[in-house]
């Protein structure tokens, strides 16, 4: 099946219809705009990735709201005062600045069988909340910078200043991220060889019924814009670490192994979880390998060829 991403003006409405909509639990409005607009492809909630945030306005004590971004009013208001940081401090000490905390939803749709098949939607859900007194009385700033980002700043209780909404991320189709040219600093490499050795892996599922991929963007020494793309379990939260010593071998490590498995419902998640995620450690894989020599069979052979590969190579993604 060809892609299914939606034409520019198709997005467009995405954006407006799922930015002018309220936030609702298991976001039923949004997955009813997507289900209307993109009808051959509809999405599917994912995973939430929260515990960020940006810095938003300044809000007088009386209530008014000054100024929808702090950056740019202090700038302006500084100017004012000849930059004179003592004047600026006696004109504004009744203002509370402001901040988005925010999480990301995921929502994911497979459009064929390769790991790569599939869209990827992520929308930021925030909500503007008090965060700080602008200046610190204790702590007073001692330039401009320390009025936006202060080292000691005078907290307020967190009280919501506005309701919750919808900022539109981005829609991506992955198996464009994949197939495009990559520079030697990127991690999209590693993210293809995960995604073949899933393949060929007996996982039975689709990717990203497991996985979604976090990407961001920066820059490198000589300013090129380089893409990271890294997975991240949908299920990593429901799964425990291995209880793991040197001294475990054969029986008690099969156990393990496929108890792990169990939990993430997929043969060969341990493998996944060592390449990706952390909690498949290292010296477990090597204790395997020495295992798989020493005679034990409780792999697979796909989970020892996928393993032998990665003793010859091994990557982090």
């Amino acid at each position: 099946m060809n892609s299914c991403v939606p034409d520019e003006s198709t997005v467009q409405r995405l954006i407006a219809e799922i930015e002018a909509s309220t936030p609702r639990p298991h976001h039923a409005s949004l997955l009813a705009i997507t289900a209307r607009l993109i009808p051959e492809c509809p999405c599917r909630f994912a995973l939430t990735r929260g515990g960020w945030y940006r810095s938003g306005g300044l809000i007088r004590d009386d209530g008014e709201r000054v100024a929808d971004k702090l950056e740019d009013w202090v700038a302006r208001e500084l100017a004012a005062c000849g930059d004179d940081l003592g004047e600026f401090m006696n004109r504004h000490a009744d203002l509370t600045a402001t901040r988005h905390n925010g999480r990301t939803h995921y929502f994911v749709a497979a459009y064929g069988a390769a790991p790569a098949q599939f869209l990827q939607m992520e929308v930021e859900e925030m909500q503007e909340v008090l965060d700080r007194r602008l200046w610190n009385f204790a702590a007073p700033p001692n330039d401009a910078q320390e009025l936006a980002e202060p080292s000691k700043p005078a907290c307020v209780p967190a009280q919501a200043v506005g309701a919750p909404y919808y900022h539109f991320r981005r829609l991506t189709d992955m198996l464009q991220v994949t197939d495009r040219p990559h520079s030697s600093t990127s991690s999209v490499p590693a993210l293809i060889r995960f995604m073949r050795e899933w393949a060929a892996s007996r996982s039975g599922t689709h990717f990203s019924e497991h996985w979604i991929v976090a990407l961001r963007e920066h820059r490198d020494r000589y300013n090129n814009v380089v893409l990271s793309a890294t997975p991240v379990s949908r299920h990593a939260r429901e799964l425990k670490s291995f209880h793991w010593d040197t001294a475990l071998r054969g029986l008690d490590a099969a156990r393990q192994l496929q108890a792990f498995d169990r939990a993430a419902g997929y043969p060969g998640a341990w493998y996944f979880h060592l390449v990706a995620g952390g909690l498949t450690p290292r010296e477990m894989a090597f204790a395997v390998l020495q295992d798989i020599e020493f005679g034990y069979s409780y792999l697979g052979d796909v989970e020892t060829a996928l393993l032998y590969g990665w003793r010859r190579n091994p990557y982090l993604v």
